[in-house]
């Protein structure tokens, strides 16, 4: 996450949405998403890493980073945005890893599979699955008041309680630098995600369509990501035919 890497942004115009970006190297195409009320700076040292072997690109999401929002109560699609975006920079094959919440690299594997070469999954979201952990069902309601409330700095702690530190990590065992980032990035996307308030997602859901994605699937757990993370990248492993997964040790959302 933490990198001097500062490609110059780019911008490219969807419906309702100017999107921010970068591209850097040569080679297939390799394209990173980030995770829910987060931007693309989650990947800075990734994508630093992996544009000396592709042609690598990231982007901030409608209502996140330096990406232009048009305020609307119409709905949209992450993974609609994802297939607009693709064809304004005229790519046809990519692949795509994708984190956390937003499960949009998932949803769009089915929805375009003809446009996937590969998929890597990190700490997967599953639209379609029931949470189970009471530990993440409190958090996240503690999040939904706060935000009732319009406390904006209370909600932003508790998403960082959940998703950053996790239920098996105190806040001083986690790097502090990663931690300020990702406070500053939700803060901000917390505020956009105003702009544009229907997200949906790929109907029916992909819990139940687990059995339509045919191209090569990586998921990437870490030990310490929560219960419920756990339990869909198992489902997804046990689903999509040939999958892969793996377990980084001593590692938790997002992957530290």
């Amino acid at each position: 996450m933490k990198s001097d890497f500062s490609p110059e942004v780019r911008y490219v115009d969807i419906s309702g949405v100017r999107l921010a970006y970068d591209v850097g190297g040569r080679g297939a195409n390799l394209l990173f998403l980030h995770g829910g009320l987060l931007d693309r700076r989650m990947w800075d040292s990734q994508f630093a890493f992996f544009s000396t072997k592709y042609r690598t690109i990231r982007y901030d999401m409608r209502g996140a980073g330096q990406t232009e929002t048009t305020p609307s109560a119409e709905p949209f699609t992450h993974h609609e945005d994802l297939h607009d975006f693709l064809g304004a920079l005229k790519i046809n094959r990519v692949s795509l890893l994708g984190l956390s919440n937003y499960a949009v690299a998932l949803d769009f594997t089915i929805a375009h599979p003809q446009l996937i070469e590969k998929l890597v999954l990190v700490s997967p979201g599953l639209r379609g699955y029931e949470p189970r952990d009471p530990w993440l069902r409190t958090n996240f309601a503690s999040m939904m008041q706060a935000l009732g409330k319009q406390d904006l700095t209370g909600a932003v702690e508790v998403f960082i309680s959940m998703w950053v530190d996790g239920p098996y990590r105190m806040p001083t065992d986690v790097d502090s630098a990663v931690r300020e980032q990702v406070r500053e990035m939700a803060t901000r996307s917390l505020g956009l995600s105003r702009l544009a308030p229907n997200c949906t997602g790929l109907e029916p859901p992909a819990a139940g369509r687990l059995s339509e994605v045919h191209v090569p699937t990586l998921i990437i757990l870490g030990d310490k990501d929560a219960p419920d993370i756990q339990a869909i990248g198992q489902l997804i492993r046990k689903g999509v035919t040939g999958s892969r997964l793996e377990t980084i040790r001593d590692a938790g959302w997002p992957m530290i």
